[in-house]
């Protein structure tokens, strides 16, 4: 069982791929005020949650997804021809980082999948290159709540250097050339609720489709959850920015 389809089966209760409530992607996304018409670009857009959620809160704005997983597509694909929005949206199985820069959008989105360009830093640059002048960009991101402990960077395969505290993250998002007008940080009880469904939605599956695949999904939960309670719970936050591109 590979990584994708793991992660397609853990987001099957919680298709927002972030510890962000629902009320708060469409808080989010009002926020944005986008412009008759608008052009979206979601970059690592998973099942469409956020994107799909734009196009109903903007009823005549279009869309672009981006995503390597085609589980995620179909997931998207389905979810948005339930919600009547297939004919305003396209979606594309690429590597976000290499989809074209074909045209200028109102919003692009990568909410926690800057790990596609690298990081935080290569991300902002590579988003600002899809925007209109005083376009938006929704970026999540994780941040050190607090000092990470050796047992949360052991947990997490990384260093201390992977993320930085808030006010390091809002100043690297901020020099590509954005200011920051908004931005939410999520709560420890989206973060349980995430974590939680992400690794009960597993185990579950486990126990109802015995066979090899479950195994596989049963320890992939296990670990995480390992990673999680014993490591960077209340450690490792979240935060969703609200970025307007300048000059």
């Amino acid at each position: 069982m590979d990584h994708q389809f793991i992660s397609h089966l853990a987001h099957r209760d919680h298709p927002i791929a972030a510890p962000v409530s629902g009320a708060m992607v469409t808080r989010l996304l009002r926020r944005a005020r986008l412009p008759e018409g608008a052009r979206i670009l979601d970059l690592g857009c998973g099942e469409g949650a956020w994107t799909l959620r734009a196009l109903a809160l903007y009823e005549d704005a279009t869309a672009d997804g981006v995503d390597i997983s085609a589980e995620a597509l179909k997931a998207a694909e389905w979810n948005a021809e339930m919600q009547g929005l297939w004919e305003r949206i396209r979606l594309h199985q690429r590597p976000a980082a290499d989809f074209p820069v074909a045209e200028r959008y109102d919003l692009v989105l990568c909410v926690g999948a800057t790990h596609a360009f690298g990081g935080l830093g290569p991300t902002v640059e590579h988003v600002r290159r899809y925007l209109r002048p005083n376009g938006l960009a929704l970026i999540g991101e994780g941040f050190w709540e607090r000092e990470p402990t050796s047992e949360a960077l052991t947990r997490l395969d990384t260093e201390s250097s992977k993320y930085l505290d808030l006010p390091g993250t809002v100043a690297a998002a901020e020099s590509a050339g954005f200011d920051t007008v908004y931005a939410y940080t999520s709560d420890r009880a989206e973060w349980d609720d995430y974590e939680w469904s992400w690794t009960g939605t597993l185990l579950r599956w486990a126990n109802e489709n015995p066979g090899p695949d479950s195994d596989a999904a049963r320890t992939a939960a296990l670990e995480h959850r390992a990673r999680w309670l014993h490591g960077y719970r209340g450690i490792l936050g979240f935060v969703t920015l609200l970025l307007q591109r300048t000059g």
